[in-house]
């Protein structure tokens, strides 16, 4: 297993758990990236952009300063083509939408809060993904 790394996939679950949770007792808020972003460009949201930004900010410059103090964290090989990749994505954002929420809102804050809607869209982007994996693996030999 070359991309076997319990210590630094622990500490990350941990830290995940433990901002969800202060972000649950202290603002009442699940975090749930997808609709912490999209509250920033709904325009009923008025009064409720500026934590949002700061936020989603800090996810951002975290990442940045990661990237610059550890780069190796960030180098990854990615085999399929650039076609491939925006369709993954357009895919998993629409998929956000119709779910109403991501993997940070139902499988971190709804799973833990024993909420039965997270537990089944969890279940269905979890089969969703294996089963997208299995067909690109099987069905196209891996070359999209």
């Amino acid at each position: 297993m070359e991309n076997f790394t319990p210590i630094a996939s622990l500490a990350g679950g941990i830290l995940i758990g433990l901002s969800a949770t202060v972000m649950l007792l202290l603002h009442g808020r699940v975090t749930g990236i997808t609709g912490i972003t999209a509250g920033l460009i709904d325009k009923r949201a008025r009064g409720d952009i500026l934590w949002r930004a700061l936020f989603i900010g800090g996810l951002v410059a975290t990442g940045l300063v990661v990237g610059l103090w550890a780069p190796q964290a960030f180098r990854v090989e990615i085999d399929r083509s650039v076609w491939a990749i925006l369709a993954a994505g357009l895919l998993v954002g629409f998929g956000t939408r119709l779910g109403s929420g991501c993997t940070s809102g139902h499988g971190v804050c709804g799973l833990s809060r024993l909420a039965p809607r997270s537990l089944v869209a969890t279940g269905s982007f979890m089969a969703a993904g294996a089963a997208t994996v299995f067909v690109i693996q099987t069905v196209f030999a891996g070359a999209l």
